[in-house]
């Protein structure tokens, strides 16, 4: 395979609960080295899945790994190369795909670059459109399947300033979660999207510091949930384990939305 090599690490043990709500599950999951993709990881691995938690980031999966103990493996996997994408889900061969690698651009339609409208839709859609490709012929022959696909408030769903091509890849996102819904339900697979609103994450922090003024873009953003706070990822990751438990299962098709209210 072209590319950066993968490399796996296997669970030293098994801790999977006996009586979780994922048990006997196979789960996979991208951008799990922070964020809602870490919380999620954890959280299905608690529940009894066996995670495949894969990102970019071979430190963060480290760091992963060493936090859950031995009870999750592990992949170096670029998103963005289609190559490594078939390569990882045909082995992975998930009953459940989360998918959860993103990129937040901040500015309106006249600040953005061609580059950067490319950046967002390349690591917000396209990544999406890849590994939903890989994953759906060995859910469709096993007769069922979820996946999971982490969009945003900021989308089809709810007007957010600044956020123009965040918000056109996001809508994309729950358009192709409702298309992948209807075209395979009859095989057995659903396919649903989260929509938080503001999250706390490393990726946040970073924006944040960015600004320039740490404390008050802080300030700004928790103004605008009416909650009058920030989401968890530890929260996010809840509603990705139902939505990857039986206990969804007749559920399809939906933008679940945890935003604190900012949609009302």
């Amino acid at each position: 395979m072209q590319g950066k090599e993968i490399i796996m690490t296997s669970p030293s043990r098994d801790q999977r609960t006996s009586q979780g709500r994922l048990t006997g599950k196979r789960a996979l999951v991208t951008a799990a080295a922070a964020g809602i993709g870490r919380a999620s990881a954890l959280a299905m691995a608690a529940e009894g899945a066996a995670v495949l938690a894969t990102d970019i980031d071979e430190d963060g999966l480290a760091l992963l790994a060493a936090d859950a103990d031995g009870a999750l493996s592990s992949a170096v996997l670029d998103v963005c190369r289609r190559d490594e994408v078939m390569s990882v889900v045909d082995e992975a061969q998930p009953d459940i795909l989360l998918n959860c690698a993103g990129f937040v651009h901040h500015g309106s339609l006249l600040d953005a670059t061609d580059e950067e409208w490319e950046t967002a839709f390349t690591l917000n859609v396209r990544s999406m459109f890849h590994t939903i490709q890989a994953a759906l012929p060995g859910m469709i022959e096993r007769g069922s399947g979820s996946i999971i696909n982490v969009a945003s408030i900021a989308s089809s769903l709810k007007g957010v300033g600044m956020r123009c091509v965040y918000g056109a890849s996001k809508a994309a996102v729950i358009g192709l979660t409702k298309s992948v819904a209807i075209d395979f339900i009859k095989d057995g697979i659903r396919c649903n999207a989260i929509c938080p609103g503001t999250v706390q994450s490393p990726s946040l922090e970073d924006r944040l510091h960015a600004t320039g003024n740490y404390e008050a873009a802080r300030e700004q953003f928790i103004a605008r949930q009416p909650m009058g706070r920030l989401g968890t990822p530890e929260e996010m990751a809840s509603l990705a384990v139902y939505l990857g438990s039986d206990e969804s299962r007749f559920a399809s098709g939906q933008a679940f939305i945890v935003d604190g209210g900012m949609a009302i």
